[in-house]
């Protein structure tokens, strides 16, 4: 039987730590829901309530707009290795712009990456488990977002990381606003 709580336990604060990736899912009132996969060393556990991660640039910003519009944000991390587990947690986030006032001090927590474009805060209101016995076991070869990812970004000027946002970060599939440019707010 799963364990059913609203904080974060030292094991379950280990288990996060420990795992390569994570995802990520949220869902406006309408529309699709989001569900994408995290790498990097992007996720901060800032109390046992409370989890900041950093989205890094992608081909779309579903996971803003989708905040904006209802603050229901679902983390789950598996097993891949050792003992089979599923860890969800769940809560309200917020998200942060390079715009926001807030920015600077959450950003600081962070390795500096390229493309570097969003940080969330989620506000945990529950925590459970599950066996994770349908995870494979999978061996982790080598992080692609350290040695493809984050050096395309890297080779982007200010001027083209903008205009790549603009292209590709300002609204959602549903046509929703991520609030990534103040004037897309």
């Amino acid at each position: 039987m799963g364990i059913k709580t609203n904080q974060l336990n030292r094991s379950f604060r280990n288990f996060i730590k420990a795992q390569p990736m994570f995802f990520v899912a949220t869902a406006a009132p309408t529309g699709r829901v989001n569900m994408s996969p995290k790498g990097l060393d992007s996720l901060r556990i800032a109390s046992d309530t409370e989890i900041l991660w950093l989205s890094v640039s992608g081909s779309g910003n579903e996971t803003a707009a989708h905040v904006r519009q209802a603050s229901r944000m679902t983390l789950m991390f598996c097993s891949y290795t050792g003992e089979p587990l599923i860890l969800r947690v769940y809560g309200n986030a917020d998200v942060f712009h390079a715009h926001d006032p807030e920015w600077a001090d959450l950003l600081a927590q962070f390795p500096q990456y390229a493309g570097a474009r969003n940080i969330y805060r989620l506000k945990i209101d529950l925590v459970t488990t599950s066996c994770g016995t349908s995870v494979p076991v999978m061996e982790v070869k080598r992080p692609r977002a350290e040695t493809e990812l984050e050096p395309w970004y890297a080779e982007m000027s200010p001027d083209q990381m903008n205009a790549f946002w603009r292209k590709k970060n300002v609204t959602s599939l549903d046509g929703e606003p991520t609030g990534l440019f103040l004037d897309d707010a």
